[in-house]
């Protein structure tokens, strides 16, 4: 499948899409929204479309692109307001995906997007090395670690029977300490694994999960810091006054 990337900065582009031919995209790149608008008479399947462009606006690219053709446009953007992504949505882009982002997000999103428009496909099968954590099950039903209970299935976690609602990242990690409980997972392959190894954005965002596991758990000795390399995930002794937390904390 061959998409054409629309963007101008090089710390974007480079790194995309290096991650996307990982993943078996031919990428082709237009550094402003005029040189763009030229290669899509090369009928590229899909535009990877950056909204802060040098020449023009990635809003007006939109338009012009879509007037003209019904070639699925995915905006990259690192605009925080609404109305700009639903004004791009309303002419006539088919998604957005907004920086910071992780190249595996933006191939999710590429194939969702492929997969509602007629004729194009996407690759179907991703590098081994980019399976997410909660496709590697360490047995057939639910993985149970003392009062922890985690089912890659349904995705679901329990603490003594109680659900424990987590945010999708918050799962995958869990799920991905949890297939080697008590080994020390270096911050680097906690980033790579459960983010991906082309992940934008501030590390700080493991420790603001790991902080959030361990509130959500009811116990911070769940998972313990192995100071100046990562993380590890351990059963905590019974202690007395630990209850099971709250339902559906989120």
């Amino acid at each position: 499948m061959r998409l054409l990337l629309i963007e101008d900065d090089d710390r974007i582009a480079g790194p995309v899409t290096e991650g996307l031919e990982r993943y078996g995209f031919t990428v082709d790149r237009a550094r402003t929204g005029a040189a763009g608008l030229a290669r899509t008479v090369e009928d590229p399947d899909l535009v990877l479309l950056d909204l802060g462009l040098p020449d023009m606006d990635g809003l007006d690219v939109c338009r012009r692109l879509r007037a003209r053709s019904a070639i699925p446009i995915i905006m990259i953007t690192a605009r925080g307001e609404e109305a700009d992504r639903v004004v791009g949505l309303e002419i006539g882009a088919d998604d957005y995906v907004a920086k910071p982002f992780g190249v595996r997000e933006l191939v999710a999103r590429i194939r969702a997007v492929t997969r509602r428009t007629a004729g194009h496909l996407a690759p179907a099968d991703a590098p081994a090395s980019a399976e997410t954590p909660s496709a590697s099950v360490p047995g057939a039903g639910p993985q149970r670690l003392g009062r922890l209970e985690i089912d890659r299935r349904t995705r679901e976690v329990r603490i003594e029977g109680c659900e424990v609602a987590l945010s999708p990242r918050e799962f995958d990690l869990l799920a991905y300490l949890a297939q080697d409980p008590g080994a020390v997972h270096s911050r680097q392959q906690i980033m790579d694994t459960v983010w991906d190894p082309h992940f934008f954005g501030p590390t700080k965002t493991l420790d603001a999960h790991v902080a959030a596991l361990r509130r959500k758990l009811g116990d911070p000795a769940w998972i313990t810091t192995a100071r100046g390399v990562g993380f590890r995930l351990t059963v905590p002794a019974g202690r007395p006054g630990n209850g099971s937390p709250p339902k559906a904390v989120s």
